[in-house]
């Protein structure tokens, strides 16, 4: 996408946010495989592993009739991987801001928290069909590409606040559905993807337990559990409507003083706030000026080369910390209930001291500083 485009955001009347990438990933065409590899290298019938069918072009290709219970699972375990992975970046540019009362911190912010209950919200419509969300085992390694064999020409990283973050990590990850359905390949878009979830929920007609969800306060948001077809509507409804998964211009986006998170970013980068002219849709109103950011540099492939002891001493109690918040969300959604879930808020908001700590810590050699890797203990 040109910076014009951007500029004019005429290109960006279609919103979305991750799951709406993986919808129209560029490998799912019309001639993807309908059945997991498993099957079509002569393995026994029966009912498709989840995790075999966990790539949204092979989800996407099943033809509508062979969308069942374990469909509907598979695709709502690729949902948690997808918003899971979407949280460490975002994080790592959270921290960095020095300011955090700056326009920059409080979208950055929100925006967090928004992911944080769509990570909620799919966990509880999974749990309600009987699924388990596996969240330690969908750790996600970074840098790479997302999950689900999306977006392979995105390379996600960890850094501190920068412009080509904004636009190369957090822009590219919300991208607008428009410049990427001009296509000549039948690829679903986001509505599809969700309105084949919302549909295989009104064909399955599974029972909806409420037993092992959740209920939480997120943000401005409130997690609740799902019980019948109506709260599954609204709990797609409002992910839609936050940025993942309406047609809308950036007009609906506005409609609850908060921009979608793609234009949240937009501004952030255009260092403007998008308002609508009589050219149309421009990012001339008011200042959103860059922040001053600790310098973290980009995590290597495979973490920090040789790092000195009392960084590394910081890196394993980054690590240990992020571990006990994956186990205990896992934890919480098996059973351990708001408790558990309160073990995994209070590990993650001890995440954030030894994460400054470190991006404060001078790489030897360099202008920029140092950071936490994400990495899960086995």
């Amino acid at each position: 996408m040109t910076e014009d485009a951007e500029t004019t955001a005429e290109a960006a009347f279609k919103r979305r946010s991750f799951l709406a990438t993986a919808a129209v990933a560029a490998g799912a065409s019309a001639t993807a495989a309908t059945t997991p590899a498993s099957a079509a290298a002569g393995a026994p019938s029966g009912p498709p592993d989840p995790w075999a069918l966990g790539h949204v072009a092979r989800l996407m290709a099943v033809p509508e009739d062979g969308r069942g219970l374990e469909w509907l699972k598979s695709a709502l375990q690729v949902a948690v991987e997808l918003e899971l992975f979407t949280i460490p970046p975002y994080l790592c540019g959270w921290w960095s801001v020095k300011d955090r009362s700056s326009d920059a911190a409080r979208l950055i912010r929100r925006i967090i928290d928004d992911e944080m209950y769509h990570l909620g919200v799919v966990c509880n419509l999974l749990v309600a069909v009987g699924g388990q969300p596996r969240i330690r085992a969908a750790a996600p390694t970074y840098p790479g590409p997302p999950p689900g064999g999306v977006r392979a020409e995105v390379t996600v990283y960890l850094s501190g606040l920068t412009r080509s973050l904004v636009h190369d990590v957090m822009m590219a990850i919300e991208a607008p559905e428009e410049p990427l359905v001009r296509s000549d390949s039948p690829t679903p878009t986001v509505g599809s993807f969700y309105g084949a979830v919302l549909k295989g929920f009104w064909t399955v007609a599974p029972e909806l337990s409420a037993r092992g969800q959740l209920s939480a306060h997120i943000g401005s948001d409130e997690l609740r559990p799902v019980e019948n077809i109506l709260d599954v509507e609204r709990c797609i409804d409002i992910i839609r409507e936050q940025g993942e998964g309406t047609s809308s211009s950036p007009a609906d986006s506005f409609a609850d003083d908060h921009p979608a998170h793609y234009y949240a970013f937009s501004e952030i980068y255009h260092g403007r706030q998008l308002r609508e002219t009589e050219a149309g849709w421009t990012y001339t109103g008011a200042p959103v000026p860059f922040p001053d950011a600790r310098p973290m540099a980009r995590v290597p492939d495979g973490g920090w080369v040789r790092p000195s002891e009392p960084v590394q001493r910081l890196l394993d109690r980054f690590d240990t910390t992020y571990t006990t918040v994956l186990n205990s969300l896992d934890a919480a959604w098996a059973g351990g209930g708001n408790r558990a879930l309160g073990a995994a808020v209070h590990a993650m908001r001890a995440l954030e001291e030894p994460a400054v700590r470190l991006m404060e810590t001078a790489i030897p050699g360099t202008r920029s500083t140092y950071g936490p890797q994400f990495h899960a203990l086995t």
